[in-house]
């Protein structure tokens, strides 16, 4: 650029963007991310239209499709977008709703009460961000058609012919030009949406079909998601891999001060608390007001009967918030109608008035429950009795931790840790390795500017199945703690992490690629997701990827990470004389190897490890790393087909 252009700033430097031109020079503003994540975002923002006309009782029935290039197309009963002229545009309603930002029936008080979606920018943004979009619309006995490209109409809305449903119907192809990382959506992910949203609004039938893949019938893979009751059965769908507590789920529905609101609950034996909330269908996974209501509702009432009922005499020390929640999996949904969202990621409900409307709610219904289910109040109340007793003797293992945690400031760090030179978090990563063996060889083969590595010996403790004293006891969860310098939260926030106190903002965990590796791996996991799970949110917690295969011929040299590149590998290195080591470990390689394929940040392939749906990710760990065998029996012969078990 010259001198002069740089310095010429003038009314001529000011882009005046159309709505539409901004969303897809800015997509992430819109859509979170052009990765994964935004890709399927698309999908819920159409799918959120017709889930607002189930809200407003003209819609039962939703059919997502993902068609065999990765298209996708949504249809419902619904009444069918307008298509009459829009005053005020010139043009049909239709087309105003697909091409202009902000534009919808849901800002229109008399049209929606509440509708979903997060930031409201609906359709015409799925549309910006499509390749081609189609639209149908069934309304007033005829069928309504327009299509566009890169959100721009191809041609004025016109009518195809005559039908006697009511509906729309749209057809949406990403463009390639915007999501340059993948095109191809995942058929679980927007299961486990389809699914969640099937609770949280109960009467509604929404079925997957992915034309892609055919099942043993030879028919296309499709389910079909419908509740009768809503969180109730979402309950026990999440809770359906724990030993219950008690049988019956807690739950109520209504309107408190205008705000409908829906909780449902139940106690289980586990150490650990799963609470889920949502505002109009989406996962408020930071929490707000909603949440804080239920849990004073929850401690007061619990407390009040617990005092009353004398079995609180025999305990030297107060009870706290935490010991009401320990093995309680429960889910809070409200529906507000102008909801303030705050946060990082814009998903804590900020609206003060929900906070009472919610506390009041729990409080009755748990008022009702406790007098009417006497049996079941003891066993809550001597769990809770149990869950302060347990937090006490956590306390001290949590204070040594912190002792710990706080002398790594000045020289306190872990024996085993080989800490990098680099000062900076940012530029700093390090790796969790499997046994002394394999830390020992990735010591000699990393960068000591930036790289840090921790051994860590044998298979950690499982915490899904510990009481948090004994995870704060662990000697290896102890050190990983201290290595990190991030500091646990105090008692009643046991779980909250400082992590301005984070040495390093990529934590890698590195196994073997074998059955005990993935354990491992698995244990970590689950060590993060419990008890630090902001460093998964933040995207701070990595897999590494070492290779399975050395194939060799000659002086020449590839390495595979899986059985096809292999046999490529092979083949084009002539396939006579190849030579194929495979590796069982990381010990089996040599320091200049493993940096070479896993730790060099210029050849390396790493997994960043991120939480798509809270609620499905509680579900699977708790059924991985649980008691119960049957439901973990079922998830492996599911989804280990391509396992490869080694002798």
């Amino acid at each position: 650029m010259s001198e002069e252009k740089k310095h010429n700033y003038s009314a001529d430097s000011i882009q005046a963007l159309e709505g539409m031109e901004h969303v897809r020079m800015r997509p992430s503003m819109y859509i979170g991310d052009v990765g994964v994540r935004g890709l399927h975002h698309l999908v819920y923002e159409v799918v959120d239209n017709s889930i607002d006309e189930a809200l407003a009782g003209h819609c039962d029935t939703i059919h997502v499709v993902i068609n065999e290039d990765n298209s996708i197309t949504t249809e419902d009963n619904g009444r069918g977008i307008p298509v009459g002229m829009h005053q005020k545009e010139g043009v049909s309603a239709l087309e105003v709703v697909m091409t202009k930002i902000g534009a919808g029936g849901k800002f229109d008080k008399d049209s929606y009460k509440v509708s979903g979606g997060l930031h409201g920018v609906g359709v015409s943004c799925v549309n910006a961000l499509s390749e081609h979009l189609h639209a149908i619309v069934y309304r007033e006995g005829k069928v309504w058609e327009q299509e566009y490209e890169r959100g721009k109409t191809l041609y004025p809305v016109k009518s195809t012919g005559e039908s006697d449903k009511t509906g729309t119907l749209v057809t949406f192809r990403p463009d390639p030009q915007i999501f340059q990382q993948t095109l191809e959506y995942n058929y679980e992910t927007l299961a486990n949406r389809m699914r969640e949203l099937s609770f949280l609004n109960k009467g509604i039938t929404i079925t997957l079909t992915d034309k892609r893949n055919k099942d043993e019938k030879g028919e296309f893979v499709k389910e079909i998601f419908f509740s009768e009751v809503g969180l109730p059965e979402f309950v026990q769908y999440l809770d359906a891999t724990r030993e219950q507590l008690i049988q019956k789920v807690i739950a109520m529905e209504g309107e408190k001060n205008g705000i409908p609101v829906e909780v449902a609950m139940v106690y289980n034996t586990s150490y650990s608390e799963n609470l889920h909330s949502y505002v109009n269908n989406i996962n408020t996974h930071e929490g707000g007001t909603h949440l804080s209501g239920f849990r004073r509702g929850l401690t007061n009432t619990l407390k009040k009967y617990a005092e009353a009922s004398g079995m609180l005499t025999k305990l030297k020390f107060e009870i706290s918030g935490d010991d009401f929640r320990e093995g309680l999996t429960a889910i809070v949904s409200v529906k507000v109608a102008e909801p303030q969202f705050e946060g990082q990621t814009k998903t804590k409900l900020g609206n003060r008035e929900v906070s009472s409307s919610v506390s009041q709610a729990v409080s009755e219904m748990l008022t009702d429950y406790l007098e009417e289910n006497p049996d079941d109040a003891k066993s809550i109340v001597q769990k809770v009795i149990l869950a302060a007793q347990a937090r006490h003797a956590a306390a001290k293992a949590r204070e040594m931790v912190q002792r710990k945690t706080v002398m790594s400031s000045i020289g306190g760090l872990p024996g085993k840790l080989s800490d990098c030179s680099e000062q900076d978090p940012e530029k700093c990563e390090i790796f969790l390795v499997e046994g002394d063996s394999a830390g020992g060889t990735a010591k000699q083969g990393r960068d000591r500017n930036f790289q840090a590595i921790l051994p860590l010996r044998g298979k950690i403790l499982n915490v899904e199945k510990a009481m948090q004293h004994k995870v704060f006891e662990n000697e290896e969860i102890r050190n990983i703690f201290t290595a990190l310098g991030v500091t646990i939260g105090t008692e009643e926030d046991s779980k909250a992490l400082n992590l301005s106190k984070l040495r390093y903002h990529k934590i890698v965990i590195m196994c073997d690629a074998d059955v005990d590796g993935s354990h491992i791996a698995t244990l970590i996991l689950t060590f993060f997701f419990r008890y630090m799970r902001e460093l998964v949110e933040s995207g701070y917690v990595y897999i590494a990827a070492p290779p399975l295969y050395l194939v060799k011929k000659g002086a020449k040299k590839e390495y595979a990470w899986n059985d096809d590149q292999r046999d490529l590998i092979a083949e084009k290195l002539g396939g006579k004389g190849v030579a194929i080591q495979r590796y069982k470990g990381l010990g089996e390689m040599n320091a200049e190897q493993l940096w070479d394929t896993t730790m060099n940040p210029e050849f390396r392939t790493m997994r960043r490890v991120t939480i798509e749906n809270g609620t499905e990710a509680d579900r699977v760990f708790s059924m991985l790393m649980g008691d119960e065998v049957p439901p973990r029996r079922e998830f492996i012969e599911k989804n280990a087909k391509y396992a490869n078990i080694d002798a």
